[in-house]
């Protein structure tokens, strides 16, 4: 019921809403998300969709916007013929914005280890500090904490921006 363009997401039946992200975050959105579609691109393995772009785990509690979205080749299937997705992504990229950093590292984070997504990467766009989390058993396990380097152990690739 809200007004097309609104940055809003559902997570456990519950409404959080999100400012416009400023310059810095969509700056390093851009230069992430050009890197990762180019090497998908020419691995021919999957997709990319960047936000506003909705993530539909289930019918009715949980949709999210995540930054940057990975579909790979295996789950192509999950975008339905109007563009829509429904289901769980690979791989998950967030771009921390100002005074919404727990919401990225902590509400989303449990969210997207409960839903079974891959990969999880969490980049700071002062620092360009980037953590990495892979699942292993059901339960997020840290990969990676490194500035400006993204290292995919599930798209086999390095990412430096």
């Amino acid at each position: 019921m809200l007004p097309e363009g609104t940055l809003a997401e559902l997570i456990d039946n519950r409404l959080y809403m999100s400012p416009s992200p400023i310059f810095f975050h969509q700056d390093i959105l851009f230069e992430i998300a050009e890197r990762i579609r180019q090497h998908l691109k020419s691995s021919n393995t999957g997709r990319l969709a960047i936000a506003p772009f909705d993530v539909n785990f289930d019918n009715s509690r949980n949709a999210v916007q995540p930054d940057i979205v990975v579909i790979l080749k295996t789950n192509s299937n999950q975008i339905n013929k109007e563009g829509k997705y429904f289901g769980v992504p690979d791989l998950l990229v967030e771009i921390l914005s100002p005074g919404n950093k727990d919401h990225d590292l902590i509400i989303k984070k449990d969210l997207y280890e409960k839903f079974g997504v891959k990969e999880y990467w969490i980049v700071d766009p002062e620092t360009k500090l980037t953590l990495g989390f892979a699942l292993k058993e059901s339960r997020y396990e840290k990969i990676n904490e490194k500035i400006g380097h993204i290292q995919s152990p599930l798209l086999k690739a390095d990412f430096s921006f």
